[in-house]
């Protein structure tokens, strides 16, 4: 490694204590990646993440007190700029899309290769996005679902505000910074992504874009 790049600065969020010395470990081993902290539960990876500034948080989802989905929407909010990479056991479509949809910038799965994980940090440092072969395909599916005649109609219900609000939710701005890109508060905008959703009848953000893409009623 070049001596003036400095290393990725890591954190650990993972309720397993074995898990959590595994990571350190395959880690320590690196020279270009510093564990800056370990935290156990979503609650401590927010305040630590506030405190400590990491370049990457490896997460797990199925956290104590706070899941990894819920911590990732807070840190995200709060510090756009630092990157989620997803560790975890989990992979139903539901926990994958809901974990993408949160903020997550990569989706790994708990006995990939150390290999793969450090190329999901490498990617996520570089502002790209990383997924996992295992969960790929279903991501896939996902976004090539077909948009029916009643989602297309549907988009025709949406309010010129709820338009422009979806615009910038399919060019991933966070609630905050539409409400910042719109002068309108956080609380406008939560309520408009909720009528966004229920009008278009899906469940999360990633299913409002899709659709709206796919429509090619978003101009």
């Amino acid at each position: 490694m070049d001596k003036d790049i400095s290393p990725t600065r890591v954190l650990i969020v993972e309720d397993d204590p074995m898990m959590r010395l595994g990571l350190e470990q395959s880690f320590a081993a690196r020279a270009d990646i510093a564990v800056v902290g370990q935290a156990e539960d979503g609650y401590a990876a927010v305040q630590d993440v506030q405190r400590l500034r990491p370049d990457v948080v490896v997460m797990d989802l199925g956290l104590p007190r706070l899941d990894g989905i819920e911590a990732t929407q807070q840190i995200k909010a709060s510090l756009p700029d630092v990157r989620v990479v997803m560790l975890t056991s989990h992979t139903s479509k539901t926990e994958i899309i809901s974990a993408l949809s949160s903020g997550a910038d990569a989706y790994c799965v708990k006995g990939t290769s150390v290999t793969g994980l450090l190329m999901a940090i490498a990617a996520v440092k570089e502002g790209a996005s990383y997924l996992d072969q295992q969960v790929a395909q279903t991501v896939m599916t996902h976004l090539r679902s077909p948009v029916t005649d009643e989602k297309v109609a549907a988009m025709g219900q949406l309010s010129e505000r709820e338009m422009d609000v979806l615009k910038l939710m399919v060019e991933g701005l966070s609630n905050p910074e539409i409400a910042a890109e719109l002068y309108l508060s956080p609380n406008t905008i939560k309520t408009h992504v909720r009528g966004i959703m229920n009008k278009l009848a899906v469940d999360d953000r990633v299913q409002a874009a899709v659709t709206a893409l796919r429509t090619g009623l978003l101009q």
